[in-house]
C-alpha cells in the first residue's frame, strides 16, 4: 500500500475515494472500506482520504487521543486491501478551503476520483459545508458517482469511534471487540526491558504504546498476540506502570504462553481481549510471580473453556 503524508503534492488516476477520520477502523468504517475494495475495476485504485490531524481537535483547541495510531492504521488499512492511504496535512489553508474547492481541485483534480464513498454524515471543506448533496451536485460536472452509507448499527446504537471510545474507558474490551471488528490492538516495537520476568521464569515482551493512544483501564488482560511472520499465541499483558518493580511511563507487557524467542526489535500485536483485574502492587517479587501464575491459569481458562 502506498502512505503519502506531510505533502499535498500528489496526482493519482482512475481512483475509488473513501473519505473520513477513520479513527479506529471500526465496523461502519470497515463497510465503506469493503464496498470500495469489491467495487474496484481493473485499472482502478482504491483511495483512503483522511487529514493527519483531527479537524475537530484542531479548530476547538482540544487534544483528542486516537484508538489507532498512525502506523497501526496504515496496517489496518493495507489488510483491508486498501491501494493508497492519503493522510493530508490539516493546516490554516486546509482549514478554510471552501468545500465546492475540495471537490474540484482535490478530489477530482488530484484524486482522480470515479467513485466517492462516504458515511451520510460525512462533511468537509469550510465551516462543515460539504456533505453527500454538494457531492451529487458536481457529480456530473466532475465526472464521478456518489455512493453514501447510512450509520451502522450495532447492539441498540450506533458504531462510532465516540462510542468505541467510551466502552475503551470502562475496559468493555468485548464491546470494543464487536464495534471494530477485531480486538483493541497494541501494535510496536519490542523494546529492552530488566528481564525479570525472564528470571522468574515467565519471560515478557514489552512495548511503548504511541503517546496519542487512547489507552482501556491499567490492569491485566487476557491477550492474543501476533507475531511479525503471522503465528499466533495466547498471553496476559500488563497495562501500566508496574507498581511492584516500577516504571516511569505506561508498558504493555506480555507473557506470550508456550514462547520463548527472541522478539527484541521486531514488531509485534498485542491484541486485549479482555479486561481481568486492575493493576496492583505487591509486597514482593515473589508475590507478584504467584499472582502472574493465577492470571495465566484464568486466562486460559478464557481461552480454552469447554
Amino acid at each position: 500500500m502506498e502512505y503519502i503524508h506531510e505533502t499535498k503534492n500528489f496526482k493519482l488516476e482512475h481512483t475509488i475515494v473513501t473519505i473520513g477520520k477513520f479513527d479506529g477502523v471500526h465496523c461502519g468504517h470497515r463497510l465503506l472500506l469493503e464496498y470500495a475494495g469489491n467495487r474496484k475495476q481493473k485499472g482502478q485504485k482504491t483511495v483512503v482520504f483522511t487529514f493527519d490531524h483531527n479537524p475537530s481537535s484542531i479548530l476547538s483547541g482540544t487534544g483528542q487521543g486516537v484508538i489507532y495510531s498512525e502506523q497501526e492504521k496504515c496496517l489496518l488499512m493495507e489488510e483491508l486491501g486498501m491501494d493508497v492511504l492519503i493522510s493530508y496535512p490539516f493546516d490554516k489553508e486546509t482549514s478554510r478551503m471552501p468545500a465546492e474547492l475540495f471537490i474540484k481541485d482535490i478530489l477530482a483534480e488530484q484524486l482522480g476520483a470515479e467513485v466517492i464513498v462516504i458515511g451520510k454524515d460525512c462533511r468537509f471543506g469550510y465551516r462543515r459545508q460539504g456533505d453527500a448533496e454538494l457531492l451529487r451536485r458536481f457529480a456530473k460536472e466532475c465526472g464521478f458517482e456518489v455512493c453514501v452509507f447510512d450509520k451502522k448499527e450495532m447492539e441498540g446504537g450506533i458504531v462510532s469511534s465516540t462510542r468505541v471510545r467510551e466502552a475503551l474507558k470502562k475496559g468493555d474490551m468485548e464491546a470494543v471487540f464487536t464495534m471494530l471488528g477485531q480486538p483493541y490492538m497494541i501494535y510496536g516495537e519490542v523494546l529492552h526491558g530488566r528481564q525479570l520476568g525472564r528470571k522468574l521464569g515467565m519471560p515478557t515482551i514489552n512495548q511503548l504504546p504511541a503517546e496519542e493512544k487512547i489507552l482501556p483501564p491499567n490492569g491485566v488482560y487476557f491477550s492474543k498476540i501476533k507475531l511479525p511472520g503471522g503465528e499466533s499465541f495466547y498471553g496476559i499483558t500488563n497495562l501500566g506502570v508496574k507498581p511492584t518493580v516500577g516504571s516511569d511511563r505506561i508498558l504493555a507487557e506480555t507473557n506470550i504462553f508456550g514462547y520463548s524467542g527472541d522478539l527484541y526489535g521486531e514488531k509485534c500485536r498485542v491484541f486485549l481481549c479482555h479486561f481481568w483485574r486492575g493493576e496492583q502492587k505487591f509486597g514482593s517479587v515473589e508475590e507478584l510471580k504467584q499472582n502472574m501464575q493465577k492470571d495465566m491459569e484464568a486466562a486460559g481458562g478464557y481461552f480454552f473453556q469447554d
